[in-house]
């Protein structure tokens, strides 16, 4: 009787809805919209077998030994300090061969990953513990001199040095205004897309400060209307609203101009480091070179097709191009954003022979060593030992897995972890020890602390509990589906628990298709997809051309052409989908979110589109409105793209609108701007159009806060309920 009932339940959910059952879907929803994984606390190893750990309650910063687990003392108590007192610390460093500690609470955020925060150093002799900054409370990205006698911070687009040995304060830069010029910090789009907080390095010896100098002047400035809200209000804007004005520049504007410079820490004079290339428009990082005069700058052109890397001596301003790359597409930006320095040259990623592989070169730019080779991607380099055994992750055995392995200096290639499912790691820097976490669709993260040599010490978190409570989730299954031109695509798809195969079922696609990124992993994952799979969705979701991990010429097809072959590969996907006897081909929906949002919309406004609903967030409507290193990496700059850029506008083409829309998006995104959802909402009422919406005051990107984020998934599950299920 009860299976007769949920049968009638899941075929017309449209009949029991009321506003109170709606308002409960919100609560039932929650729990799928929370992260209850649990990680280590931060860990740092030491080069004599132990390691340090922040305790949980952020109270203690404690050494352990590596072999046994067996704690053998605390070094930092916040509740034993002298001169000045914490209630608890957020993060820890350690320096001055391991006497001083910089630590850090009350982090304020800035932007999406830039943060304030109050930093204090403890001494472990003396045990007391000190502010960085004088006469400033709350500072930015501090960068700790190679040997720990100074350290470099950043406060209101300042450079200060704070020289521990004379408890003095100097000021390197007095120019720094908000709005205009940045000193060792970044600007918003460096910190967005080249994940880049500073730009700020000493020498080996300390005797120089480099550091980058953004100029803000000529960039166009954006303003974001802000509320008074109900969690975390703010009453100053309760009558009138607020404004969060900065520069960001859209593609085609003027970007940032970024100088290099060398501050002389015993005469206190900036010298001006002219880089011989004019056409270098961005410095997505520098380096110290360890036992080196010099440094290494990593320059891009603004196509982002062309890296070069300078070996820079500060003291004579003079500057050796080592190493250049050049794409038919965009760089990788794990060339540079994952660039190891060493102290006899550089590992780069590179993806040069069609798949992502590393290469050492010496610091004159001269190649010594090809160290992974084959058909798959390297996903992320960890370092490398004494004795040449170099430890990385990659795309194997399939593009859905993710493999630790270690390959010595003749090829020698070893797997420290499982071959299916997905490791990733964090090594200790002579590569003895390293944490490694491992998940696939059945198994929540498990993180053990291991040797080099893949041999487990112990299981420090494996959320057995929370496996435990989600026996019943419904489990991905993965899926090759055929597409045009002999392709296939990998895909998965969550059935509801209860499927019955003689059923049609009504099926949400979701997807993201962001070039280089991947959403069909085999890994760990219970999100809404599941809550709606248990209310009698089916959930799809393909990687179509575009994504990673499967060499250059899947991912450089879309280049100066973004939502043409994503699209085309998932109305394939839909074909497959109606194919099936389990689906209803009348009932087929699709969800994004930012490039998913935007792409669900290229979906929706595609020329016989099978979609009869969808639901875009936070979507991006015109690359026009997006930011240069993003939008042009792809497409180009609008001037020397312009068709590529009509084109590609879900904007242009709101007239071809098919099924029914759901748009949903934050007052205070500051990455793909509300302006994206309105002028695209102004499009489609002139067109007649109608349409659901529904803004988030206050919220950015991610939607976060105040019940926000259940609310988002909430008000699409009683949307797709109504325009899918009730047909």
């Amino acid at each position: 009787m009860l299976k007769n009932i949920l049968k009638i339940i899941l075929l017309v959910p449209a009949l029991a809805w009321g506003s109170a059952n709606e308002n409960r879907i919100v609560k039932e929803i929650e729990p799928y919209t929370r992260n209850d994984i649990r990680t280590p606390a931060q860990m740092v190893f030491n080069d004599d077998g132990t390691y340090l750990q922040l305790s949980q309650d952020g109270k203690t910063i404690d050494k352990y030994d590596v072999a046994s687990g067996n704690k053998i003392e605390t070094l930092f108590d916040a509740t034993h300090t002298r001169e000045k007192t914490v209630a608890k610390i957020e993060g820890f460093k350690v320096f001055f061969k391991g006497t001083k500690i910089l630590v850090w609470t009350d982090s304020k955020p800035i932007y999406r990953r830039s943060t304030t925060a109050r930093y204090f150093v403890y001494d472990l002799h003396s045990r007391v513990l000190m502010p960085l900054a004088d006469g400033m409370d709350c500072v930015q990205c501090p960068v700790i001199a190679p040997t720990g006698h100074m350290i470099a911070f950043v406060y209101e687009n300042n450079i200060y040095i704070r020289k521990l040995d004379y408890n003095t304060q100097v000021a390197v830069t007095t120019d720094g205004k908000a709005g205009s010029i940045i000193n060792g910090a970044t600007d918003w789009t460096y910190e967005e897309e080249f994940n880049r907080l500073s730009l700020m390095a000493f020498t080996p010896d300390n005797s120089t400060l480099c550091f980058v100098k953004t100029n803000e002047t000529e960039v166009p400035e954006y303003h974001l209307p802000l509320y008074a809200g109900v969690c975390n209000r703010n009453d100053d804007y309760a009558l009138y609203p607020g404004l969060l004005s900065y520069k960001y520049p859209v593609a085609g504007a003027n970007n940032s101009k970024v100088t290099l410079h060398a501050y002389e820490i015993s005469n206190r004079k900036i010298k001006d480091i002219e880089l011989p290339d004019k056409n270098i428009e961005y410095i997505p990082r520098i380096d110290f070179i360890p036992e080196s005069d010099n440094i290494l700058v990593t320059t891009l052109n603004r196509n982002q097709n062309r890296l070069e890397i300078y070996s820079v001596n500060p003291k004579t301003t003079i500057s050796t191009s080592v190493f250049v790359e050049q794409s038919d597409a965009w760089i990788l930006p794990s060339a540079y954003e994952e660039l190891t320095v060493m102290k006899d040259g550089f590992v780069i990623q590179s993806n040069r022979d069609e798949w992502t592989h590393l290469y050492k070169y010496a610091l004159n730019g001269t190649l010594t060593r090809t160290i992974t080779s084959g058909q798959m991607d390297v996903t992320a380099f960890y370092g490398m030992d004494a004795e040449g055994n170099a430890y990385y992750q990659a795309a194997t055995p399939t593009p859905l897995d993710r493999t630790v392995w270690r390959v010595d200096a003749k090829g020698v290639k070893t797997a420290l972890s499982k071959d299916n499912g997905t490791t990733d790691a964090t090594f200790s820097p002579d590569c003895r020890y390293a944490v490694m976490s491992y998940s696939d669709v059945n198994t929540p993260p498990v993180y053990t602390l291991s040797t080099s040599k893949g041999k487990t010490l112990r299981t420090l978190v494996d959320n057995a509990d929370i496996k435990a409570k989600l026996t019943t989730v419904a489990t991905k299954e993965f899926l090759t589906v055929p597409g045009q031109d002999g392709l296939t695509f990998n895909a998965y798809v969550i059935k509801p628990s209860n499927f019955d195969s003689t059923r049609r079922y009504p099926v949400i696609m979701y997807q993201y298709s962001g070039p280089g990124s991947q959403t069909v992993l085999n890994k760990w994952s219970v999100t809404w997809e599941h809550y709606f799979a248990s209310k009698g969705y089916v959930v799809f979701c393909l990687d179509g051309r575009g994504t990673g991990g499967r060499g250059n010429k899947f991912m450089y097809s879309v280049y100066k052409n973004l939502g043409y072959y994503e699209t085309i590969d998932q109305l394939a996907g839909a074909r497959w989908l109606s194919s099936q006897s389990w689906v209803d081909s009348k009932r087929i929906g699709m969800h994004g979110w930012s490039y998913g949002g935007y792409e669900t919309l290229m979906c929706m406004q595609a020329d016989n589109s099978p979609f009869a609903a969808g639901v875009a967030i936070a979507p991006v409507t015109d690359w026009r409105f997006y930011d240069t290193v993003y939008a042009e990496r792809y497409m180009l700059t609008p001037q020397q793209n312009f068709d590529g850029y009509r084109v590609s506008a879900p904007l242009n083409f709101t007239q071809k609108m098919n099924g029914r829309l759901l748009l949903m998006a934050g007052t205070s995104d500051d990455n793909v701007h509300p302006a994206n959802t309105y002028e695209y909402a102004a499009a489609l009422q002139s067109d007649g159009v109608l349409f659901d919406m529904m803004m988030f005051p206050g919220k950015n990107h991610s939607i976060y806060g105040c019940n926000a984020r259940a609310v988002v998934y909430g008000n699409m599950f009683r949307f797709f309920n109504d325009a899918l299920t009730s047909k």
